[in-house]
């Protein structure tokens, strides 16, 4: 095993398993929704997530940098989203309603896939990895980076589970009305701190 591949994951771990816009929704819909529905998100942010670190591992998010016009058309996308999802999340009905009360609601797996592979913690955290460290000797450039790019979305999915289950563990838990309602704002905050920290 190369040496740097422990401290590699570590650092992913720490960088893709901290809370953010896709993990704050990800506590969300396992509190909020049934199970098959929360995992159809799950599994949606996933594949966008998935392509997002391809896009990273390949150099086509700097292509994209270059760019200011298309980056600011990207960029105010994921952040319109991320603040319609924040708000629905924030103001979400307490009690036995559920987030994603209506057809096509921010907690569909479009939107998750959306939130994935627009995800701007994401893009950040994963061309810092890429770019940190070296797992494979030089000369092995797309070795190296499928390797990076696999370690990764292993993480990912474990972390992301691990949240999920957090947020199903809430939704069995007998809440007053005054705790969901802080629940859902402090989530829809950890998005908006999100956008914040991706525009900064």
């Amino acid at each position: 095993m190369p040496d740097q591949v422990i401290p590699f994951l570590l650092a992913a771990t720490a960088m893709l398993g901290t809370p953010g816009p896709g993990i704050a929704a990800l506590v969300a819909v396992g509190r909020s929704l049934d199970r098959v529905s929360a995992f159809r998100f799950y599994a949606a942010l996933q594949l966008g997530l998935a392509i997002a670190a391809a896009l990273s591992v390949l150099g086509l998010v700097g292509l994209i940098q270059t760019f200011a016009a298309l980056r600011t058309v990207l960029m105010l996308a994921a952040t319109l989203y991320l603040l319609w999802l924040a708000w629905k999340i924030a103001f979400a009905p307490v009690g036995a309603a559920s987030i994603d009360g209506s057809a096509g609601g921010p907690m569909t797996g479009k939107g998750a896939f959306f939130l994935g592979i627009a995800n701007p913690k994401a893009y950040l955290a994963f061309a810092s990895l890429f770019g940190s460290f070296t797992l494979l000797p030089a000369g092995s450039a797309f070795a190296d980076g499928a390797l990076k790019w696999g370690l990764c979305i292993a993480v990912i999915l474990v972390v992301d589970l691990a949240w999920l289950c957090l947020g199903m563990t809430f939704g069995r838990l007998a809440m007053s009305a005054s705790a969901e309602r802080l629940f859902n704002r402090v989530m829809g905050a950890a998005i908006l701190g999100a956008c914040l920290v991706a525009w900064l």
